[in-house]
């Protein structure tokens, strides 16, 4: 991934070149290894490059073969091979870039291109052999990357996009965060959707509402995550997977091992072929071959990455799953101080104000530090299954599967103003990117069509067990999916495999989010905290913790800027706490406290 910055219907691109490049450098941290700027008749185009794929050939802006069409990206595309054999017309590609196939389908499909890309992007594409210039921006389906647009008053017919809403301050008094799954088109000013997967109207409560039926196919899950894990190792930099030790993370580092494995085998079987033919000479070459594991770079095993408080849950089960698969793991430590020294840090990154998300993202932003440090560009990671199975503990409250079904849809949705952003913002801080193969497209198109009655679970004394044995906790089955041996060995222990959900700021260690409240306590006053509604009438903070964030995201940013932040609260309808830690829920203490079956 990188960083875009474009402005569009401006009168003087050459006078206000200088001024977008400045907003660009604000979020050079996302590509440290080159800077492009590109300016047209009414458009200026600057991208903050990080090099994964097509290192060598892809600094952008790239620019079609005519000179008339520029594209600045932040994203992976995963099908760009199957794209450029797919295309009607010959095109000359100019660079290895995954992201150069953008052009020549534009050219064949206009913006309807955008459903026909498999990845993580956020992106914006001039075209200059029109007259007024036409841009088209778009953004991947559930909002993996981040991408913002913005106006300003006094500019009316200007429009701004950002990878980050930082980049945009200077420019803008209006900013939005751009909706996921959608393209805006500077020709007729409209913003609509392109993404309609068949699961989508799942949170509605009219006669529109759709859940499923279908039963769950465990082989077919299992195969799809496999396949999403599979081809989100396109990388020609070293990587690596993050590795907490709680189910989501572990199966992809467990699938992650075993694709490195293959790859390893698959480049020294190569090798052996170029000795031989060094000796006798290349085989005749068949029509149709690709060498896709060409286009990987890996070490030789895979390495894993966790981070805690010193003798946290997470570090010790991260340890027990990365000895198991086999992994290269790395583990890193952190204080409580060092985590309260940096919240002011993470909240700049992130530009947020939830507290779950600065929370959650403040290990994850050391950690991120630690790996790129190393050398490693792109991690895997685990976001999105508790949202696509309903893994958080209150679902255990959902009432009837349908409201199950629903709340899943909509957490899914909103996946963009939470983990997405957590996950792209605190790795992305560091010039490190993280793929998530849970939120695959094909994948969703599995899991989101599942009947919920096979997703409800229960805990405590009601707790239900299957005729292996298995309790049907939350993401049943999904751990019955991978609690297999195909080709004789297991995906993960059973003590990994059937671990108790932990939300990540919990299972780095309690402590860490006692400690952010007993420092909130003891710097905002009473008295502040009882004037709060007055500074905040909307997204009022409701604890110190909240209030404390909210004052450092208010120093850094604009007041523009909270209209583009939306808080993660469980459904207190469901009887749950509005605390966002997993231990706030009551099935939470009651698992470790239950009897043995």
């Amino acid at each position: 991934m990188c960083g875009i910055v474009i402005a569009h219907g401006i009168d003087n691109p050459a006078a206000e070149r200088p001024r977008l490049i400045a907003c660009s450098k604000k979020i050079r941290h996302r590509g440290p290894d080159w800077s492009g700027c590109y300016s047209g008749k009414q458009t200026i185009l600057a991208h903050e490059r990080l090099a994964i794929v097509g290192v060598d050939t892809g600094a952008q802006p790239l620019v079609s073969t005519d000179g008339k069409i520029i594209l600045a990206v932040n994203g992976e595309i995963y099908n760009h091979t199957k794209l450029r054999s797919s295309l009607k017309q010959p095109y000359k590609f100019k660079t290895h870039s995954d992201c150069e196939v953008i052009i020549p389908l534009y050219q064949e499909l206009d913006k309807d291109l955008c459903d026909r890309l498999d990845g993580m992007f956020s992106f914006v594409l001039l075209d200059e052999s029109v007259t007024p210039s036409r841009v088209i921006a778009a953004r991947d389906p559930i909002g993996i990357t981040t991408l913002y647009q913005g106006w300003h008053s006094q500019r009316p017919g200007a429009t701004f996009f950002a990878s980050e809403l930082k980049a945009l301050t200077d420019l803008c008094d209006k900013i939005i965060s751009f909706p996921p799954g959608h393209v805006y088109d500077s020709r007729d000013q409209t913003t609509t959707r392109y993404y309609h997967p068949s699961w989508w109207n799942g949170d509605l409560d009219g006669p529109e509402a759709v859940i499923p039926t279908t039963p769950a196919d465990l082989t077919l899950l299992r195969e799809t995550l496999e396949d999403a894990v599979r081809k989100r190792l396109m990388s020609e930099v070293p990587y690596g997977v993050l590795l907490s030790g709680g189910l989501d993370s572990s199966l992809i580092a467990s699938i992650a091992a075993r694709e490195t494995e293959k790859v390893a085998q698959a480049q020294a079987e190569a090798r052996k072929r170029k000795l031989a033919e060094a000796r006798s000479g290349p085989p005749s070459p068949r029509e149709g071959d690709v060498d896709e594991t060409a286009t990987i770079t890996s070490w030789p095993q895979l390495h894993s990455f966790s981070i805690g408080l010193e003798n946290s849950p997470d570090l010790l089960a991260a340890r027990k799953a990365a000895h198991f698969l086999g992994t290269v793991h790395h583990e890193y430590t952190f204080t409580v101080q060092e985590g309260l020294d940096a919240i002011p840090d993470v909240i700049y990154h992130l530009e947020t104000f939830d507290v779950t998300t600065v929370r959650a993202s403040t290990p994850m932003y050391l950690l991120s530090r630690k790996i790129k440090a190393m050398g490693v560009k792109m991690v895997l990671s685990g976001e999105g299954s508790d949202e696509i199975f309903g893994g958080y503990l209150y679902f255990h409250a959902a009432p009837d599967p349908k409201s199950f079904h629903q709340e899943c849809v909509k957490r899914v949705k909103n996946l963009h103003t939470a983990d997405c952003l957590r996950a792209n913002k605190s790795t992305m801080a560091w010039g490190l990117e993280a793929r998530v193969p849970f939120l695959d497209k094909a994948f969703l198109e599995v899991a989101m069509n599942i009947d919920p009655k096979d997703k409800m679970f229960s805990k405590g004394s009601d707790q239900e067990f299957d005729a292996d044995g298995c309790p049907k906790m939350e993401k049943y089955i999904l751990r019955k999916a991978f609690d297999c041996s195909p080709d004789g060995k297991p995906y993960l222990p059973r003590s990994i495999l059937w671990r108790q959900k932990e939300q990540f700021s919990d299972g780095v260690g309690y402590s860490w989010i006692d400690g952010m409240k007993d420092h909130a306590a003891s710097v905002v006053s009473d008295e502040a905290f009882a004037k709060r509604a007055e500074r905040w009438p909307e997204n009022t903070p409701d604890t110190k913790e909240g209030y404390f964030i909210r004052d450092i995201f208010d120093s850094l940013f604009p007041p523009a800027a909270a209209e583009t932040v939306v808080r993660w609260i469980p459904r207190a309808d469901w009887g749950c706490s509005s605390d966002p830690s997993g231990r706030s829920v009551s099935i939470h203490q009651a698992a470790y406290t239950a009897p043995p079956s």
